[in-house]
């Protein structure tokens, strides 16, 4: 992938074509967002529990299985056959969101967890390609 660059500031009215000098740099997202390309995976966050450290509803999630998970971190998790997306409390072993709506789950013996991962990078998508709703359907 070629990238272009492009400064552009908060409220400008216009600005010159990125064609203009065109500058082609050799930096891949792959290499920019992934350190662990054979342990990673992709997942799209589903409701509103993480806003507070800006994970939104769609959001792309990069989750690398790679990392040891610290305390508070972004994980994703299999709980109970459900994968979530939440801050770990290993202290207290529990799974915090991060808004006050939701309460912190304690995770019991009987539990069934499985930690998948640890959220390395957050992407907003802006405006949704079909190709991705329907691979992520």
């Amino acid at each position: 992938m070629k990238v272009i660059p492009i400064y552009i500031e908060a409220g400008i009215s216009g600005f010159e074509s990125p064609a203009a000098e065109y500058k082609e740099l050799g930096l891949s997202l792959d290499t920019l967002l992934i350190r662990h390309p054979n342990a990673t995976f992709i997942g799209q966050a589903s409701g509103s529990s993480m806003q507070g450290v800006g994970i939104f509803d769609g959001d792309l999630l990069i989750v690398d299985r790679s990392l040891s998970a610290r305390n508070g971190d972004v994980i994703v998790a299999n709980y109970n056959g459900c994968f979530v997306c939440k801050i770990i409390d290993k202290q207290q072993a529990r799974l915090l969101s991060a808004s006050k709506h939701h309460q912190p789950v304690i995770i019991s013996p009987e539990d069934d967890f499985q930690l998948e991962g640890i959220v390395t990078r957050s992407i907003r998508l802006h405006h949704q390609a079909p190709e991705l709703k329907a691979c992520m359907a």
